[in-house]
């Protein structure tokens, strides 16, 4: 009899209460990036229930996306990260509102973007003019907006933290992020950050070596951005 009574979000409800949960039909998010961070976003806002989800990345699976995308397996190399994020969307929570944008975000196109029509914005994307926009337009909107800094070359997700960008430190993108929204007025960001100290792969001759990564801290860095994003909307619902 207890088996027949459950939802899909029966225990999620048996944490925020039925109302609460039923408000995330509501909401719409948008995830920059559908990589090791953001596909993790994107599978944690799916099983909670979010009513839509615009998923906006250029890219498509790759081989050596195996080893920490959620949305990579043999069967998606090849399409559009848009395209196998949305089907795993739809896999888990039929009812979500899925768009797939299948472009790269930037600075030059950026009013291409309604970032207005969103509940939250989450920045997993390693473009940093991209994310410099993405903070500056969603202050000036009053849209909520987490970001990703580095996750790559890093070994320890316990080291993980969420922070405001000016009380950040070690990471190399944060400390570009914090100089460039500084000089452009952007007063604070909520962040995902580690101060763990990057592990340096060896160096290719004459190459600028690709960063490293593991399936444990980019997931956890987008499940911990998840989890933000989805205690606000229930806050303030």
């Amino acid at each position: 009899m207890q088996e027949a009574m459950e939802t899909q979000l029966s225990r999620l409800e048996l944490i925020y209460g039925s109302e609460k949960v039923a408000s995330l039909a509501d909401k719409r998010v948008a995830v920059f990036g559908a990589g090791g961070v953001g596909g993790y976003i994107i599978e944690a806002l799916a099983r909670s229930g979010i009513g839509a989800i615009d998923i906006i990345d250029s890219d498509k699976v790759a081989l050596s996306n195996l080893n920490r995308q959620i949305i990579a397996v043999r069967d998606t190399i090849g399409m559009m990260k848009t395209e196998a994020a949305k089907k795993r969307v739809m896999s888990i929570s039929s009812g979500c509102a899925v768009t797939g944008i299948p472009k790269f975000y930037s600075p030059e196109n950026e009013e291409e973007f309604d970032l207005s029509a969103y509940d939250y914005v989450a920045d997993a994307i390693d473009y940093v003019p991209g994310k410099i926009s993405l903070a500056v337009r969603c202050q000036q909107l009053g849209v909520p907006v987490i970001s990703a800094m580095g996750a790559g070359n890093k070994i320890h997700p316990e080291m993980l933290e969420i922070a405001d960008i000016y009380q950040t430190s070690v990471c190399p993108l944060a400390r570009v992020m914090r100089r460039e929204l500084k000089k452009r007025g952007v007063k604070k960001l909520k962040v995902v950050y580690s101060r763990e100290e990057i592990k340096k792969p060896p160096h290719s001759e004459g190459k600028k070596p690709l960063p490293g990564s593991t399936a444990f801290v980019p997931s956890c860095a987008g499940l911990i951005m998840a989890s933000v994003i989805i205690n606000e909307l229930l806050s303030a619902g």
